[in-house]
């Protein structure tokens, strides 16, 4: 467009609006060239400034933050910790040990007592069960590895992991049984044993034989009732709170020939059987008469394998159905009896001192000089 004026002028003015033309656009030039100088400077000058701001504001503020040796050790120890294994705290630690010999790898564990009893009761008792009952079953278990101890003196003696003597699992093998329950149970578990550590119960200032079972069908067993053996301490007792419990009540079918294989006796298939039974004081079957040939209801309960011996028996074509009360073989302290009367209220030492007649609870201290050696 400015062409197109210049050559108009031209024509007007001739050879001097070509010359003036010329020198416009040499000074432009030249005026262009310098601003874009200048405009470029003050960039330079102005990201210049923004990085040193960056250098002495910023910089000290990241060395401050960043972690020294020792702290970093820290964190690390920190990280550490929360991998490593749970362990039971020292409470749980005592002066002598418990061997227990394992079932599946044949090999030997020696524990500290109180670990040991905390094995005990989380292997023989839910965890879901009052407080007070889990007291109960800790005082219980290390009376029942005590009094072993005792009685056995001079003696290399190991502990089984069975009902033989008491179950027991170690804490590797609760934590993969608890999965994520595994905390709380731990927590509680051991408040029962911390709470009652170094008790145990005593009848004549002599450790008992506390045994226990699941659950009672009303009524405990006296124990020369199932093993011949008189203890003052263990007599019959009425245990009502199990009646409503899961597996009360529970039936059991076995086939004509699986009860004569069993009980060795000769039974004829689909002939009606001549069955005589004889009951304890607590309803639990004391003998069971098959044809000519007699058992005691301790025998039958366990060639059968029978919830209890609190059972009858219906013969049905070639079938014998046994229904049986209970869980257990009902002598001493029903676990779930337990449990009922800590639900009413019942402390531990009055749920024992029920179950165990004429006993007192006592500090294990009293028999350091029997256990030392141990």
């Amino acid at each position: 467009m400015k062409l197109i004026v210049y050559i108009m002028i031209e024509r007007r003015l001739g050879g001097r609006a070509i010359f003036y033309y010329k020198h416009k656009r040499k000074i432009s030039n030249k005026f262009y060239k310098k601003n874009k100088l200048n405009s470029v400077n003050w960039k330079i000058i102005m990201w210049g400034t923004t990085l040193l701001l960056f250098l002495i504001v910023c910089v000290p503020t990241l060395v401050v933050m960043l972690p020294k040796k020792s702290n970093l050790d820290s964190i690390n120890e920190s990280v550490q910790e929360t991998f490593k294994p749970a362990s039971l705290p020292d409470e749980l630690t005592s002066t002598f040990e418990v061997s227990v010999k394992r079932t599946k790898s044949n090999e030997i564990e020696n524990v500290p007592l109180e670990k040991y009893v905390y094995s005990v009761v989380a292997s023989e008792m839910p965890a879901s069960f009052e407080l007070e009952a889990l007291k109960a079953q800790a005082v219980a278990a290390r009376t029942y590895v005590v009094q072993h101890l005792i009685q056995h003196d001079g003696e290399n003696v190991v502990m089984t992991d069975t009902t033989e003597h008491q179950v027991y699992k170690n804490d590797d093998e609760l934590k993969e049984i608890w999965g994520q329950d595994y905390e709380w149970k731990k927590e509680k578990i051991q408040e029962a044993v911390t709470e009652t550590a170094n008790k145990i119960i005593t009848h004549k200032d002599s450790p008992i034989t506390p045994t226990f079972f699941s659950m009672s069908n009303g009524f405990t067993e006296n124990a020369e009732d199932y093993w011949g053996n008189e203890l003052p301490y263990l007599k019959s007792v009425e245990s009502k709170w199990e009646e409503g419990e899961p597996g009360f009540v529970e039936q059991k079918i076995l086939s004509t020939e699986e009860v004569a294989n069993k009980l060795n006796v000769p039974i004829a298939s689909n002939t009606e059987v001549s069955m005589g039974i004889e009951r304890t004081d607590s309803q639990r079957v004391r003998n069971l008469k098959i044809n000519d040939t007699m058992f005691t209801g301790r025998e039958v309960r366990e060639k059968l394998d029978l919830r209890s011996n609190d059972f009858t028996i219906e013969q049905k074509n070639d079938h014998f159905i046994f229904t049986t009360k209970g869980y257990g073989h009902g002598v001493g302290m029903s676990q779930y009896g337990a449990n009922g009367m800590a639900k009413e209220g019942k402390s531990f030492d009055e749920i024992l001192q029920y179950y165990y007649q004429g006993i007192q609870i006592q500090n294990m201290d009293d028999f350091g000089s029997l256990l030392v050696s141990k």
